[in-house]
């Protein structure tokens, strides 16, 4: 089987293709991982540190070249791409210090003489599979911190996104077995799950469902990210038309292909009729850069048909854009039924639902109606306002006055519902996903 990439802006040009590294050859990666371990993890915190610095230093020295492939191989405007290479920069620098960080506490017994400690270990081999919508910074955000903490890591990328995690693995230049790039699709994906010692996923639903169940049933740690069906609320105190920048921003930003993308915009009382115009106006002057496939665009454009067929209202874009890519109209719909999958699903595009609500209990009462919330904005002058929807919304990501797009790399990433499950990624969240562990008891021999 070859695996294949395309540039979504001109369906002719072929990125990259190579040969899928097969269940056997997936196995055999685990396994040369799983000799390197030891020493990898035994050269102590110094060395590998050091590593992890040299990697910043390299991705740092090619970040123009890095962006340019983002570019081309996965759509992503050159600014955001620019603005990646520049986070995976940070982040390997970030956790370039982890390994000197404490891994464990000393406690009193709690009778006689005695030592009690508990320290943290790598559980081994990382299995991680990362999606195609960032390339460059998903894929670091999971091996930074995994061999920070002595693990060896396979990663697993998306086909689309093929040729970004083969360039960066050649940057970071680590040692032999310590990463590992496997191209392929499922096969390779349910190999590495099924030999490797912890798993880190993002990507669809369905699949990550399947993820933790594979992985539950071998009793290993797994987390996984899969996206979620996001909301803006919006005041009527808000600064409307800055609400309405953020809002283009996040449901139109890379076309709409991030799982803190707003797929849903609740406007409270008299913020709505001044938000449906600015808001549609944004977005039909908002960038028209392409998804990520055919069929991506087909199944927007199948919503918005079978929306409109169901009584709602599309007040801009929607359609296909002219031109040889896969180009979609950023869209915004109002009168969506209830029982519209607009309404119940990720769509993963530029696409979002507009909704009335009366007052704030009805739009935290929409917001929360979801199976899976990853991140939720809530846009007010207000602070009481702020802080009460803060504490009752149920995302895993709660931004005031800005968009529901933007992480801190820093800071505990993660959904809840479907939107995710097990520990939380990145930040000292991540350090411990990544570890396990252990309570030593010392007693005196006699």
């Amino acid at each position: 089987m070859t695996v294949t990439s395309y540039n979504p802006a001109d369906p002719t040009d072929l990125v990259l293709g190579v040969d899928a590294a097969g269940a056997a050859g997936t196995r055999a990666a685990v396994e040369r991982a799983r000799a390197a371990q030891p020493g990898w993890y035994a050269a102590g915190a110094a060395a590998r540190a050091a590593a992890l610095g040299r990697a910043a230093d390299a991705v740092e020295a090619a970040a123009e070249e890095l962006a340019a492939l983002a570019v081309r191989e996965v759509g992503k405007p050159l600014a955001e791409a620019r603005g990646e290479a520049a986070r995976a920069v940070a982040i390997l620098r970030y956790y370039a210090q982890a390994p000197y960080a404490p891994v464990g506490a000393v406690h009193d017994t709690a009778a006689g003489p005695g030592l009690l400690l508990t320290r943290r270990r790598p559980h081994g081999v990382a299995g991680l599979v990362t999606p195609w919508n960032f390339p460059l910074a998903i894929p670091v955000w999971k091996a930074a911190p995994a061999l920070a903490t002595g693990n060896t890591a396979v990663l697993k990328p998306a086909p689309e996104a093929t040729a970004c995690a083969l360039r960066l693995a050649e940057l970071l230049a680590l040692p032999e077995g310590v990463l590992t790039v496997v191209p392929g699709g499922a096969e390779e994906g349910a190999a590495l799950i099924d030999a490797a010692d912890v798993v880190s996923f993002t990507g669809s639903t369905a699949v990550g469902q399947r993820v933790v169940a594979a992985t539950a049933a071998r009793g290993i740690p797994a987390q996984a990210e899969l996206g979620g069906l996001n909301a803006a609320i919006v005041l009527p105190d808000a600064d409307i038309e800055q609400a309405a920048d953020h809002l283009a921003v996040a449901v139109a930003g890379y076309a709409g292909q991030k799982c803190t993308a707003t797929g849903q915009v609740i406007a409270v009382g008299a913020a709505y009729e001044p938000l449906r115009e600015a808001l549609a106006k944004r977005l039909a002057a908002a960038d028209r850069g392409p998804v990520i496939g055919e069929a991506a665009l087909d199944r927007l454009t199948g919503a918005v048909g079978s929306a409109r067929d169901a009584g709602a209202t599309v007040l801009t874009g929607g359609g296909r854009t002219p031109g040889p890519g896969w180009g979609f109209e950023p869209a915004l719909l109002a009168d969506v039924p209830a029982d519209h999958p607009l309404r119940t699903e990720e769509y993963f595009g530029p696409i979002a639902v507009l909704l009335p609500a009366a007052d704030l209990d009805e739009a935290i009462a929409l917001a929360n109606a979801g199976r899976h919330t990853l991140a939720a904005s809530v846009h007010t002058r207000d602070l009481d306002t702020a802080l009460a929807a803060a504490d009752r919304l149920d995302a895993g990501m709660i931004r005031v006055n800005a968009p529901t797009t933007g992480v801190d790399f820093h800071l505990p990433f993660g959904g809840t519902g479907s939107a995710g499950y097990g520990g939380r990624e990145q930040g000292s969240a991540a350090l411990e996903f990544y570890t396990a562990s252990r309570t030593v008891t010392l007693l005196p021999g006699a």
